[in-house]
């Protein structure tokens, strides 16, 4: 064996809203986010005698890596014959380092595309797109953002999927200024909706209404996206405030509000007193998000919200904007890992 290596870092997920929830028109959800480099993850393949995962999540990466092989091994998008394609490729994947699960920073979808995109480099596939990807390890059926955040990176904006679509088409993306950072709180007893009960919040929410769709549409590409790319930080940070309050209505029936639960909505609430107007909640939460100018400004909020009655049970992030998407390196004996040209050209 060789002393080959791969390794992704991928970044973390910001779920900004959806534009709509069970919508009888020609397009489903859409939505916005963007992705920062914290906490992120990190997983490397290395050679081995056989097929083994190790290190946290270690089940979810196993089943990824084996719908990738599977996909990647015989050149199909879909996964078959499973047993037999992870038996033509041994490596030990380990994950190194990753966020937990469930707390609104997509990182299910950033491990699966991780993972295909180091079976992809292990395996000298060429450059592979993001929805293929996504396709091999069954990700971005309902949400496209998290799949295109890590081939990009950025702040992102998709108008959701029609019915012949099996993963919704990216229509905007700029850079976040890179000075700017984002505050990222969660109370570290919650989790958000997943799996089943997930499904069942989405199929029991009522349909969001038209005019909402388009507004939020609109607050999105008219005032939001100008904002970033021309750095005006307290009219981006508005238009934030305004885009998740908004789209947090369309799941107020399942959440009891544009938030998740008292807590959540108490400590956006608190965070707006200090006088920051770009805060909100990623996805299902529990994690709330609130934007800075700047490095020290942010680590003045980390200390405000440590030095709070419940800041002991608060886990916070000072988390830059990521604006590369995630990278994938290759290795042979040299241990100064070199980047390899964009995967997902």
């Amino acid at each position: 064996m060789t002393d080959r290596m791969v390794r992704v870092v991928a970044p973390s997920r910001l779920h900004f809203g959806m534009l709509s929830t069970n919508h009888p028109g020609p397009r489903r959800y859409g939505g916005v986010g963007a992705m920062v480099d914290a906490p992120g993850l990190e997983i490397t393949l290395r050679p081995a005698e056989r097929f083994e995962v190790l290190g946290p999540l270690s089940d979810r990466a196993r089943n990824a890596a084996r719908l990738a092989m599977a996909a990647l091994a015989t050149g199909q998008g879909r996964c078959e014959d499973l047993v037999r394609a992870c038996a033509e490729v041994p490596c030990r994947i380990e994950v190194i380092r990753i966020p937990p699960l469930h707390v609104g920073l997509g990182t299910g979808t950033q491990l699966a595309m991780a993972v295909a995109a180091g079976v992809s480099a292990w395996l000298d596939r060429p450059p592979c797109p993001p929805d293929r990807l996504a396709r091999c390890v069954r990700r971005g059926r309902r949400s496209a953002i998290g799949l295109y955040g890590f081939a990009y990176g950025g702040l992102l904006y998709e108008s959701g999927k029609a019915e012949e679509e099996e993963i919704a088409p990216l229509q905007a993306r700029v850079e976040i200024p890179a000075a700017w950072r984002f505050v990222l709180a969660r109370p570290r007893d919650l989790r958000g909706l997943s799996g089943e009960a997930e499904r069942q919040a989405f199929a029991a929410l009522p349909p969001a209404p038209n005019e909402r769709a388009e507004w939020l549409r609109r607050e999105a590409l008219h005032r939001m996206f100008p904002a970033a790319a021309e750095a005006r930080f307290e009219d981006f940070s508005d238009s934030l405030f305004r885009f998740g309050l908004a789209a947090g209505s369309n799941f107020a029936a399942a959440q009891g509000g544009p938030f998740a639960g008292p807590r959540l909505a108490a400590l956006v609430e608190w965070i707006r007193a200090q006088g920051i107007r770009g805060v909100g909640q990623t996805s299902w939460g529990p994690t709330v998000f609130a934007l800075l100018p700047n490095e020290d400004s942010a680590r003045d909020l980390v200390r405000r919200l440590l030095a709070r009655p419940d800041g002991r049970s608060l886990e916070v992030t000072v988390a830059p904007p990521n604006n590369r998407g995630a990278q994938v390196h290759v290795a042979t004996a040299d241990p100064c890992l070199a980047p390899k040209a964009d995967p997902f050209a």
